[in-house]
């Protein structure tokens, strides 16, 4: 009988590539990875991976295997699931992967209450890009992912997942109080910003692919991935930024908002594996995280 917790290893692998990521992944040493490929290639008898410069990668019987050790790892949780939504307890752990600026502004009321009403539910936090969330939730190394994207950089949903919106997040420009747009009478057009000095997420962030397709053309002089970081820059007159309402709860000296026509907006998501969604835990963590929308966006 194979041993679940060496399909865990060879799914880490299989998701990640070389033993030290499988083994961040899975929160134990990279010995212990390696231990536990070593047993089910004695198992089974065959060779599941081979060395590939600094990474390993899986042999045609390793692919074979680390396929049905999803469908296994898939129906475990299903399982688990069943059997706490049979108690209707709220424990064990969840781990939310999420972007950082829902880090800073949702999570931790949706934690500090989920610490107060379910003392026995351990939680977990993540800081990650929506991609990266994505695939650790789909992965099962993350119970439960929140979510940015646009309506020109939109995420695609893998099979098995399920999805709630949690609402829409609207974006405006920001600009030094003395830019000529800072006192406009009325929503500006994106036709009007181009030739602006940019301050903007670095390339491979979802904002940044947002803000290329949205105004194409644009060369940004900034890239800096904290919005706090580019509020400063705009404070300090060195140009302008396109950020979501949720990033920036006050703002500095020195900035003002203005309003873009059309709006532009990021729905913000929170996601799980389908197979899991019978778990209390779950059910109450997105209800948190709803109120924790509330309060910052109501």
């Amino acid at each position: 009988m194979i041993e679940v917790g060496r399909l865990r290893a060879l799914d880490a692998v299989a998701s990640y590539g070389t033993v030290l990521a499988a083994s961040a992944a899975l929160h134990c040493t990279p010995s212990a990875v390696s231990q536990q490929l070593g047993k089910l290639e004695r198992e089974t008898g065959a060779t599941l991976v081979e060395k590939d410069g600094r990474r390993i990668r899986l042999t045609e019987a390793g692919r074979v295997l680390a396929a049905h050790a999803a469908k296994v790892l898939a129906a475990l949780d299903e399982a688990e699931a069943a059997l706490a939504a049979q108690r209707d307890t709220v424990t064990g752990r969840v781990t939310i992967a999420a972007f950082a600026t829902a880090c800073r502004g949702l999570l931790p009321h949706a934690l500090h209450r989920l610490a107060a009403d379910h003392p026995d539910l351990r939680t977990g936090l993540l800081e990650g890009d929506p991609h990266h969330a994505l695939d650790l939730l789909q992965r099962g190394h993350v119970d439960l992912a929140v979510l940015d994207d646009w309506p020109e950089a939109a995420l695609t949903w893998p099979a098995g997942i399920a999805t709630a919106e949690l609402g829409l997040d609207v974006a405006d420009l920001v600009v030094p109080t003395g830019h000529r747009l800072a006192s406009a009478a009325g929503p500006v057009r994106r036709d009007q910003l181009i030739g602006e000095r940019w301050i903007a997420a670095p390339p491979g962030a979802i904002c940044y692919e947002w803000l290329m397709r949205v105004l194409p053309g644009v060369e940004p002089d900034f890239l800096v991935g904290e919005f706090e970081t580019q509020l400063t820059l705009v404070a300090a007159g060195l140009g302008v930024a396109m950020l979501p309402r949720l990033a920036r709860p006050t703002l500095p000296a020195g900035v003002a908002t203005v309003a873009v026509a059309p709006r532009p907006t990021r729905r913000v998501t929170v996601a799980w594996r389908a197979a899991s969604a019978a778990r209390p835990a779950l059910r109450e963590t997105v209800a948190a995280l709803r109120e924790s929308w509330a309060r910052s966006y109501g």
